[in-house]
């Protein structure tokens, strides 16, 4: 695909959100060419969907390195070797340490409104439980530029959905997870329309809209 931006999805279990990836790609919608697909396991079922579209594949494990630095440099040297211009953490568990050359290029998605129910231990279910347990009338999900910080950074867009009365954790991430296959797509397609604005060659973060 011409002018594609070159990515690299970080996965840890089922691999949907990097499923949705492909499918738009397959289907036009994102001018994307996936160089590289890091898993936290090898037993990620995702790596599967990786090895069905051709997508080189790396199993990096955290406890396999002594230092969380160690560990990250070896996924950021890995997308280096790549040429991988984004990294998509797509529903990647581990907590990563951001290198200066890739501030603001490494991007996730939260299935809450940040800054509601998220840092550390914040995931999957247990966001939604939060949201049903705290009563809150709106929930939905974040994409935003990753940092040190649990779930911190710069926010590219939010999506957001009513919380049902008799809603549970389940139903909602359900409809919070309809929410996140439409966002993470149009965020990276953003970036892909407007490297300049986003994705500067030192790091450093441009405007934001």
């Amino acid at each position: 695909m011409k002018n594609a931006l070159s990515v690299a999805v970080l996965i840890s279990g089922g691999g949907t959100t990097l499923k949705n990836l492909i499918d738009r790609r397959d289907a036009g919608e994102l001018p994307i060419d996936f160089k590289l697909v890091i898993s936290s396991k090898s037993s990620a079922a995702g790596l599967g969907f990786a090895a069905q579209a051709g997508i080189r594949i790396r199993v990096i494990t955290k406890r396999d390195f002594a230092s969380p630095l160690s560990h990250s440099e070896a996924v950021f040297d890995a997308c280096r070797q790549s040429g991988v211009e984004l990294v998509v953490m797509g529903g990647y568990l581990e907590h990563l340490l951001i290198p200066s050359d890739f501030e603001n290029r490494v991007i996730n998605i939260h299935p809450s409104l940040i800054p509601s129910f998220c840092g550390k231990g914040m995931y999957g279910l247990r966001v939604h439980q939060a949201a049903v347990d705290f009563g809150v009338k709106v929930s939905g999900c974040t994409v935003h530029f990753v940092d040190n910080q649990y779930d911190h950074g710069p926010i590219l867009l939010q999506r957001g959905c009513e919380v049902l009365d008799g809603d549970t954790a389940e139903t909602l991430q359900q409809r919070v997870f309809m929410l996140e296959r439409e966002a993470l797509p149009q965020a990276i397609l953003m970036i892909c329309r407007d490297r300049s604005r986003y994705l500067a060659a030192n790091g450093s973060l441009n405007s934001l809209p």
